[in-house]
């Protein structure tokens, strides 16, 4: 699995515009930007950067959301 990680921070680190949160479509640009011959370690890294691609997301997001959820002082 630590090969996974290292592999999957190290292709977003260096092609951060190229994956998207879709595992389908990071398996064809991983095809496009490494040699990978094994069928499992490919889709095991084109899952995993799905879920940190998803994870940047959210955390870009959350900070929106968390302040629409505090009430305010004049609403109580």
């Amino acid at each position: 699995m630590d090969r996974v990680r290292r592999i999957s921070t190290q292709l977003l680190e260096r092609h951060p515009a190229l994956f998207t949160e879709n595992f389908q479509e990071n398996k064809v640009k991983l095809d496009e930007v490494a040699i990978i011959l094994s069928k499992q370690l490919k889709n095991q890294i084109a899952g995993y950067i799905t879920i940190l691609v998803k994870n940047q997301k959210k955390a870009q997001d959350a900070p929106e959301t968390s302040e629409e959820m505090v009430p305010s002082p004049e609403a109580a």
